[in-house]
């Protein structure tokens, strides 16, 4: 039995997308997009409740930052929430926060039947360039796997054999 997996593709966020007014030269960005209808809020959600894997993964992180004072908590609301929201309107959701080794969000953006995601990276120090460059890997995987979610969920699905 061949498995069929919703299409990720790696695509640019639209440029209409409020995170752009964050980013600036040397900074990380990425972008991921897969046929779905539905709103960010939602999509977020479902993308956003994350594996027994990467669950783990991130109790490990927190585990071995704790002592260097980075952010911990896993609420969606607060001063100290790993991913509040931070802007939000009918087409876009931008979560995240600034710490002191990095400043981060993630954008949601619903444009023309296609849910789009990425992360945006501002390196504060020599610790945030580290850190980014140890969870990349794992950030790739989470970030496709949250994307497959929300294509499975979302209405209009692509699919093919062997996507990404």
């Amino acid at each position: 039995m061949t498995r069929t997996y919703p299409i990720v593709e790696k695509t640019p966020l639209p440029a209409t997308a409020q995170l752009w007014r964050a980013v600036e030269p040397g900074d990380f960005i990425d972008g991921y997009a897969v046929e779905s209808r539905i709103s960010p809020r939602a999509a977020a959600e479902i993308g956003l409740a994350l594996p027994g894997w990467a669950n783990a993964l991130m109790r490990l992180r927190n585990w071995i930052v704790r002592p260097l004072g980075l952010k911990t908590e896993v609420s969606d609301s607060g001063d100290k929430a790993i991913f509040p929201v931070t802007y939000e309107d009918a087409e876009e959701l931008i979560l995240g926060a600034d710490d002191s080794h990095l400043n981060f969000r993630i954008s949601l953006v619903q444009q023309a039947g296609r849910l789009h995601m990425a992360t945006w990276v501002h390196r504060n120090n020599l610790l945030g360039r580290v850190y980014l460059a140890v969870v990349m890997p794992f950030h790739i995987l989470i970030v496709r796997g949250a994307m497959r979610r929300i294509a499975r969920h979302g209405g209009a699905i692509a699919s093919a054999p062997g996507a990404q």
